[in-house]
């Protein structure tokens, strides 16, 4: 019996022509970057370095390198430690906040879930207006209606993080296997036990793996905060900065780096765990 071993096709031969069309749309691409990025360009007013900006440059240098770590903790006063605590006790409670109330905005911008094209589109609306506005923005908004502090900024950041958790949460709804769902429907479940056994059960875990994304973004966000008043480790970090006290400018940045650093390595590990 003789064998014929067949090659798989190397491609079909590509055509001067659509060799010549590829090349003029990438001409024509490459120009629009250009011209893009030399229009941005024209709207910057470069003015000249400042003469005192070297030496201002070393006194900041100098303030990174020896921190004032007598900051670190103050038996009777405001110090590093506070602060951060205070940013890690913002960022829970505006996750966690955020994390629960988004979860009925989802089900109502899922076209799945929503009876309608016109009624999930009202939710993912609503979505779109909740997350427009950063948190700073946000945070000067309800410092104005309820004062400065953190109970600003864990409405701020609860608010904002609807937005984009409400967001995320109805695409993973959205994308679910249909199949559960509709074996309980034929066997007679109703709409409660259907979201109870069939839905719920699939998108739990990326919920609590989404909230865990967003509560590392929070953790960064509510270290700017406090620049308005909103509290958390901000407020000395504006104070310093108004001051050019550079040591300690140096040591809460520090502590800012080591919270961050800390944060992603214990959410990264719950979120292995989760999924």
């Amino acid at each position: 019996m003789n064998r014929r071993t067949s090659l798989p096709p190397s491609g079909t031969p590509v055509s001067a022509g659509s060799a010549l069309r590829s090349r003029i749309r990438f001409g024509l691409i490459t120009l629009v970057v250009i011209a893009v990025y030399w229009w941005s360009i024209q709207g910057m007013h470069f003015e000249g370095i400042q003469g005192t900006a070297g030496t201002v440059s070393k006194s900041i240098l100098t303030g990174f390198l020896h921190p004032d770590w007598s900051f670190v903790y103050i038996p009777d006063g405001e110090d590093l430690l506070r602060g951060l605590l205070d940013t890690l006790v913002i960022s829970v409670l505006g996750t966690v906040v955020a994390a629960v109330v988004c979860i009925p905005f989802a089900f109502w911008a899922s076209s799945n879930m929503s009876r309608g094209l016109a009624l999930s589109g009202s939710g993912k609306l609503v979505l779109s207006v909740i997350r427009v506005f950063p948190e700073i923005i946000v945070a000067i908004l309800f410092i104005k209606a309820v004062g400065p502090g953190s109970f600003a900024g864990v409405l701020a950041l609860g608010i904002h993080s609807v937005g984009m958790l409400g967001k995320l949460y109805s695409e993973t709804i959205e994308s679910i296997d249909r199949g559960p769902q509709e074996a309980l429907i034929a066997s007679g479940a109703n709409r409660l036990q259907v979201l109870r056994y069939a839905v719920l059960p699939q998108v739990i875990p990326q919920f609590l793996s989404y909230s865990l994304y967003r509560f590392e973004i929070n953790i960064r966000s509510a270290t700017t905060l406090g620049l308005v008043g909103a509290g958390g480790i901000g407020t000395p970090l504006i104070f310093a900065l108004q001051v050019r006290n550079w040591n300690r400018v140096g040591i809460i940045l520090l502590g800012i780096i080591v919270l961050v650093i800390l944060t992603d390595l214990v959410s990264g590990w719950v979120r292995r765990k989760i999924i």
